[in-house]
């Protein structure tokens, strides 16, 4: 009987789940969908029995497809930095704030000033974001003191739906490398930084590398899920870890671009390196004993969607009569105008930023608008300011002396050719496209397959699996790029103080 494989990537608004052979042939794909909460500007909360829910519905769909007992591994990935809080039942105590939830500044800044800013980075390879989940423990204890007192474990939404499949609490080193509470040099959870906040050690998970099948299909999830009882489950990695190895990101220099609602330049380091002042994120890679370095921009494909739901109606509409896709439609609006959109630029910080920007206050904004600017122009400077921002981490792995002979694309924004070919010039590299059109599922699938014996190591993996199905060289318009990047550069500095200040006009401060 042939063997195969299962994926599962707890995303923000779907858990998708991917079965494959141990050729990495992809069998079935299953994505249930389910809603995730804004309860004030800048949070953003999910339930986690929706994962829950989603996954064990998405397996028993894969398992129509092949024999249960075909299934040799289960591996997992999953939106990172989220803090769901259990108590001592297993009950989960609060909904999850996730990672892009922008409440907790305040907090960032009380650890900062504690631990000091230096020694954070020192400690974990990054400074104490709003997004990460140490902040998010702060802002519980200080704004919900009740829940607070409950906390038995604190588990990142992947391996929430871990517990529910093994009844154990596990994480890998690459997932828990977000969290501001990892020793990230050494691969195991600071004592230091578990002290300063004063969060008891055994509230966190025990943390392995990301191909250790550390757990197994217990009785109740066999009975929810159909899978066999005792199912090796792997370790996994967070969605970007996971998602690097599915595009064979796994060899030094080896770096990828992924436009997904964020945006992620995500380059392999065989060895530890941090960016000075903390602005590219320095997290543990998903193949043992390696590391990566990653910028991440909160709204990237999440930008071209903004603008189709607000100002592509009529697209949209005559998608929903049979007309052809409403962003394809944008996008070949927007090639009738030249690289450059003839001077208007776009900042896509919809949400805050990150990347190299950590600032919640931060808002998107078209610089340059003019008579001569019409839809065609706004839509292409939508796609060329998310190209740029991109840009900004690739600047800052360069200037660490990673320097990419290509880049490979992944993510649903890089379907369109102009985007590809906008980024090829953006970036001024060859881009390259991979089979691994499953993303971080079908890393967690490869992971599983190292984990369960398929394979000896991950870079096996992804050499017997993974091959390029397309590329794009850049054009004489790198040119063009290479004059208005510089440009689009100088806006968030000119503009920091006034977006604070918004932020505080219309309440929008986290607090």
């Amino acid at each position: 009987m042939a063997s195969h494989l299962i994926g599962i990537d707890v995303g923000t608004s779907s858990t998708k789940a991917v079965l494959i052979d141990v050729s990495g042939e992809v069998v079935e794909t299953i994505v249930p969908e389910y809603e995730f909460q804004t309860p004030r500007p800048l949070w953003a909360e999910s339930n986690p029995a929706d994962w829950w829910d989603a996954a064990a519905r998405a397996i028993r769909a894969l398992l129509t497809k092949v024999d249960p007992a075909s299934i040799v591994g289960v591996g997992l990935t999953g939106q990172m930095h989220g803090m769901v809080a259990l108590d001592g039942n297993g009950d989960v105590l609060r909904p999850c704030i996730m990672w892009n939830d922008q409440r907790t500044g305040k907090q960032c800044e009380a650890i900062t000033e504690k631990v000091g800013a230096e020694k954070v980075i020192q400690l974990t390879g990054n400074p104490v974001l709003p997004g990460f989940t140490a902040p998010k423990i702060a802002w519980t204890r200080e704004q919900e003191p009740e829940v607070y007192a409950k906390i038995a474990k604190i588990l990142l939404p992947k391996d929430y739906v871990r517990y529910k499949l093994t009844g154990e609490f596990f994480t890998d080193v690459s997932d828990a490398s977000g969290t501001s509470l990892l020793d990230v040099a050494n691969r195991c959870w600071s004592d230091e930084m578990l002290a300063a906040m004063d969060i008891p050690a055994s509230w966190m998970p025990e943390v392995t590398e990301s191909d250790v099948a550390s757990t197994k299909i217990s009785k109740f999830a066999a009975e929810a899920t159909g899978l066999p009882e005792g199912t090796p489950v792997i370790a996994g990695g967070g969605d970007q870890a996971a998602q690097a190895v599915g595009c064979g990101i796994v060899g030094e220099g080896a770096i990828s671009a992924t436009l997904g609602t964020s945006g992620v330049l995500f380059a392999h380091s065989d060895e530890y390196r941090v960016e000075p002042e903390g602005k590219l994120h320095a997290f543990c890679h998903a193949v043992p004993g390696k590391w990566h370095l990653m910028g991440v921009m909160l709204s990237a494909a999440g930008s071209f969607q903004w603008y189709r739901n607000q100002f592509g109606k009529e697209e949209m509409t005559a998608e929903a009569n049979g007309g052809p896709d409403a962003y394809d439609a944008l996008t070949q609006l927007a090639a009738e105008t030249p690289a450059g959109s003839e001077g208007l630029l776009f900042l896509p910080y919809l949400s805050g930023e990150r990347t190299p920007y950590p600032d919640p206050n931060a808002r998107g904004s078209f610089i340059g608008l003019s008579l001569r600017h019409g839809k065609s122009h706004l839509t292409r400077a939508v796609l060329e300011g998310v190209s740029y921002g991109l840009n900004d981490s690739l600047t800052l792995m360069r200037g660490l002396g990673i320097e990419p002979g290509r880049i490979i694309l992944s993510g649903g924004g890089t379907r369109s050719a102009l985007w590809k070919q906008i980024l090829a010039d953006v970036f001024g590299t060859r881009c390259e496209m991979v089979n691994a059109a499953e993303g971080a599922a079908y890393g967690a699938a490869l992971l599983a397959s190292v984990g369960a014996g398929v394979h000896s190591s991950v870079e096996e993996a992804c050499s017997a699996c993974i091959r390029v199905t397309d590329s794009v060289d850049t054009s004489a318009e790198r040119e063009i790029y290479e004059a208005f990047y510089p440009r689009y550069q100088a806006l968030y500095p000119a503009l920091k103080d006034e977006f604070a200040a918004l932020a505080e006009t219309v309440g929008g401060q986290a607090v």
